[in-house]
């Protein structure tokens, strides 16, 4: 499952739509035949909610935005605990950096800049990983002519700020 989504994200940051939609085809018959993990935090087991986190970024990346929305929400939704505390601090702010990148899509500038600050926020940071998505955001603040904007250039400087360590 996972390779199939780790491919589905290949062939979006190449363009190939018809191939991510195969890729993800395969990798949601192959989820519908396992079963529910006995313990999901083992991170050596499938987590069937990684594939909302797989299928967001993929979206996301395909220019597919109501669709990396619904999934952004899940993830949100899915690693948040109902006291409100984030048991998945990667995934929410890569969630928050998709919801950003669809915001400034949309012409919300002012949405994306606080998503994408937001999502800065974790105290737990991958520095390759969120760096890699948060970059997608200034490609779109560049795109849509707010590359310049004071805020725009806080943001630069927060992502390229040292992370905290991963724990």
């Amino acid at each position: 499952m996972q390779l199939a989504a780790h491919t589905a994200q290949a062939w979006a940051r190449l363009g190939n739509v018809r191939q991510v939609e195969v890729a993800l085809d395969e990798g949601r018959t192959i989820l519908e035949s396992l079963t529910s993990p006995s313990n999901p935090d083992d991170h050596f087991m499938i987590d069937p909610t990684k594939w909302h986190f797989y299928a967001m970024d993929v979206y996301r990346n395909i220019g597919r935005d109501p669709l990396a929305q619904v999934y952004a929400e899940e993830v949100l939704r899915l690693g948040t605990d109902g006291n409100g505390v984030e048991r998945s601090p990667m995934r929410i702010a890569e969630a928050r950096i998709t919801l950003a990148v669809i915001a400034e899509r949309a012409g919300e500038h002012d949405e994306a800049l606080a998503q994408g600050f937001r999502a800065l926020d974790s105290a737990r940071r991958s520095i390759p990983s969120l760096g890699m998505v948060a970059s997608e955001l200034t490609r779109e603040f560049d795109r849509t002519g707010h590359g310049n904007d004071p805020d725009v250039l806080e943001f630069r400087r927060s992502l390229a700020a040292p992370l905290r360590k991963v724990s």
